[in-house]
């Protein structure tokens, strides 16, 4: 069995998770996510603890197992913890502004890109070069600061553009005659 998909999954104070009609719904402090349940993976919920086993002894079911443990413990962490993603902007003139659901970035085109939110997230610039993306579900707010990222990633030559807070970018060297 998978090593991951054996770890039980401890649920914190104010979060509530339900399993009905192949539906897993967890609400929290900072929203409500729902996932479809896999038919190869039987889920229990007891006492605050959630517990996630292969349905047969196929090897899809038992790396399924592991695959829903570690979705269902990220859907747990996100409405009562949330995650986010810090990009920050290099380059000269580069400035990021969020206006309520929207990003604004001028990042040397000749126009300003706007980006929407979907619901549920939350986009802050605490400074004009910083942009911090929350939300309750990691994958949305992953996606959407890589999307963001893709406006401009960072160039390999001076290191310009969009990178993500933690992101070290190796700079080449440029050509000699």
């Amino acid at each position: 069995m998978s090593r991951v998909g054996k770890m039980p999954i401890t649920v914190p104070q104010g979060v509530d998770v339900k399993i009905a009609n192949g539906q897993i719904t967890v609400k929290g402090a900072n929203g409500t996510l729902v996932r479809a349940a896999n038919a190869l993976v039987t889920i229990k919920n007891e006492a605050g603890v959630v517990q996630v086993a292969p349905a047969n002894d196929s090897a899809e079911a038992n790396s399924m197992s592991g695959t829903m443990r570690a979705l269902l413990a990220n859907m747990v962490n996100g409405v009562s913890k949330g995650f986010e993603k810090k990009l920050t902007l290099v380059g000269v003139g580069f400035r990021a502004q969020a206006q309520g659901q929207k990003l604004n970035l001028q990042i040397g085109f000749s126009h300003p890109v706007v980006k929407d939110m979907p619901a549920g997230i939350t986009v802050t610039t605490p400074t004009q070069t910083e942009v911090l993306i929350k939300g309750a579900d990691r994958q949305v707010v992953g996606q959407l600061a890589a999307e963001v990222r893709a406006f401009r990633p960072p160039e390999p030559y001076k290191g310009k553009g969009i990178r993500y807070a933690d992101e070290r970018v190796v700079l080449k060297e440029t050509k000699k005659k």
